[in-house]
């Protein structure tokens, strides 16, 4: 497993979470949770529906009380001082919750009002964004397309120009194109100083966080830039397809030195418990019928590092 890379407390971490736990009966939800996020860092926190991100995130918004530990945001303990949280920190949930019967205009001026500002105050914030959806101004938002609701929801989140921003699975849902102009409406955030804490099950948008904590059941498998968290894998990666996918990945899960095999896009990554020649794999595969066989050395990615610390969690 690899080390949670925890950070000494320090003036520059606008998140610190120390030993939260959260159940709901007999599930463990979070099981003693330990990291921290400097100011103006994107952090990602990265896992699988059900690996516990929402209740970690509602436990930070003040929404929820966790059974045991404590997390505090910008300073504030999360059960003591909520209301000095709610107004300094913007959220957007996994589920689109704005009032969809008012208009793009309407939410956002609501919004904006409870806050105690105004659209005008902190325009600024929101300009890059607000102009792809001004076209749709007057709509109401239960009829924006998802990667619009998207957009009105960060603009709703930022209207007062929160020091800590919680995106909850923003992306989930959304095409392709919305998803990576979202990323990029992000970065762009991270110049206004704003902590960004965002979680998703695509392991792709990890590598455009500064540094992710990987989550399962509950528990960090690892905390790390996504490149360090990468070089950490060292076990041999191979990629390999044949004309047969689906008899492939079985087949491949027989071999005598397989440890694990997941599918990959047209590949399956196949992890050995040591080097072997790329002609013993192929020679496996033609002894089977497999045709059109080919076998290469793979480039590790998150997603096989996460796969590969749960296998030696349930181990």
């Amino acid at each position: 497993m690899l080390p949670q890379q925890q950070q000494t407390k320090n003036n520059m971490a606008d998140i610190e979470i120390n030993g939260i736990e959260k159940s709901f009966g007999e599930v463990k939800a979070l099981q003693a949770i330990n990291f921290s996020v400097e100011k103006g860092e994107l952090f990602g926190l990265i896992g699988p529906d059900g690996a516990g991100k929402s209740t970690l995130f509602r436990i930070l918004t003040t929404l929820l009380i966790p059974d045991a530990g404590e997390a505090s945001v910008v300073g504030y303990d999360t059960v003591r001082d909520y209301r000095q949280i709610r107004r300094r920190v913007g959220y957007m949930p996994g589920r689109f919750s704005l009032y969809q019967d008012l208009s793009v205009a309407e939410n956002l001026d609501f919004f904006a009002t409870i806050f105690g500002t105004t659209v005008a105050d902190n325009y600024h914030l929101i300009k890059d964004i607000y102009e792809q959806i001004e076209p749709f101004r007057d709509r109401r938002a239960g009829k924006l397309s998802g990667g619009m609701k998207q957009k009105l929801a960060l603009c709703c989140a930022l209207i007062h120009e929160p020091e800590v921003l919680f995106l909850d699975e923003p992306t989930t849902g959304v095409d392709a194109v919305s998803r990576r102009e979202f990323w990029e409406m992000l970065q762009r955030l991270k110049a206004h100083g704003i902590t960004i804490l965002v979680s998703t099950p695509y392991m792709d948008e990890a590598s455009l966080c500064e540094r992710i904590a990987l989550i399962q059941n509950g528990q960090i498998m690892g905390i790390d830039s996504p490149e360090r968290i990468i070089q950490q894998y060292e076990k041999p990666l191979y990629a390999v397809r044949s004309k047969d996918f689906y008899r492939l990945l079985l087949d491949l899960r027989t071999y005598p030195e397989a440890e694990r095999a997941e599918s990959f896009g047209e590949f399956v990554h196949l992890s050995t418990r040591r080097e072997v020649p790329l002609e013993h794999i192929q020679d496996f595969l033609m002894n089977k019928g497999h045709v059109g066989v080919q076998v290469k050395v793979a480039t590790p990615g998150i997603e096989d590092v996460f796969l590969d610390l749960m296998q030696q969690i349930e181990a």
